[in-house]
């Protein structure tokens, strides 16, 4: 199916759909929508706690940061459901399992610059930028999380377009790693709603979202989608 087709298939389906949801919903949805982007993600890198994981894409949807980007090596992505408390239905998981480190974080940090992103890596090195003065119009930023043990690895902050930190005051060199990641993002979401960029999704993006959330918010709408389908062929 070309592009033009599969666009359209994916608003008669938005449409179709719609009529199975309340207004509330609906109206919902569209004021989810116009505060998602994709400008700003997230990259965890072998978490092994699963209450961490969660607590962090719940922290990315409440934001409207819409993809989280999981390395898998050592640790398998694992979610805990009384913390996610439903915040992965809407938001997109993309898992790099990857065998070899060093080849691996390369080519995950290589893949997210291809899409535009700066990779900047969360490090206590004396080197690093404070989270607060990260230029967010200089171009899409990618932070990436180290695990709860220990922390960003080697190569992650070798293949850095940066590192940064988060200023603290205590004792204590450091936050629980789901802490730091909600101190982050919310610093750059704050930074990036204050500029003019265009931050948020495209139309074609907020349509391919539609589609998958109206799944979520209708009962059985594969169900409804196939008897649709069927009827019309």
């Amino acid at each position: 199916m070309d592009t033009t087709a599969q666009i359209s298939k994916t608003a008669e389906l938005i449409q179709f759909l719609s009529q199975f949801a309340t207004e509330h919903k609906l109206a919902l949805m569209e004021q989810v929508l116009s505060n998602r982007t994709r400008y700003i993600t997230v990259v965890l890198e072998d978490l092994y706690q699963s209450q961490n994981a969660s607590a962090i894409v719940r922290t990315c949807e409440c934001l409207g940061i819409q993809d989280v980007h999981v390395i898998e090596q050592s640790a398998k992505y694992g979610t805990n459901k009384k913390v996610l408390k439903g915040s992965q239905y809407w938001v997109d998981i993309v898992k790099h399992k990857i065998k070899h480190r060093a080849e691996g974080v390369s080519e995950t940090m290589d893949a997210l610059r291809s899409e535009g992103y700066r990779v900047l890596v969360t490090s206590v090195d004396p080197g690093s930028t404070s989270i607060h003065e990260i230029d967010i119009t200089q171009g899409k930023v990618a932070i990436v999380m180290g695990n709860e043990l220990r922390g960003t690895s080697t190569e992650a902050v070798q293949h850095a377009d940066g590192l940064v930190h988060i200023p603290m005051v205590g004792f204590t060199e450091s936050f629980n790693v789901s802490v730091s990641a909600a101190i982050c993002l919310s610093a750059m979401r704050n930074k990036l709603t204050e500029t003019d960029l265009n931050w948020q999704l495209s139309e074609i993006e907020k349509d391919d979202l539609r589609l998958k959330w109206l799944r979520v918010m209708v009962k059985k709408s594969d169900v409804l989608i196939r008897e649709y389908l069927r009827g019309k062929n």
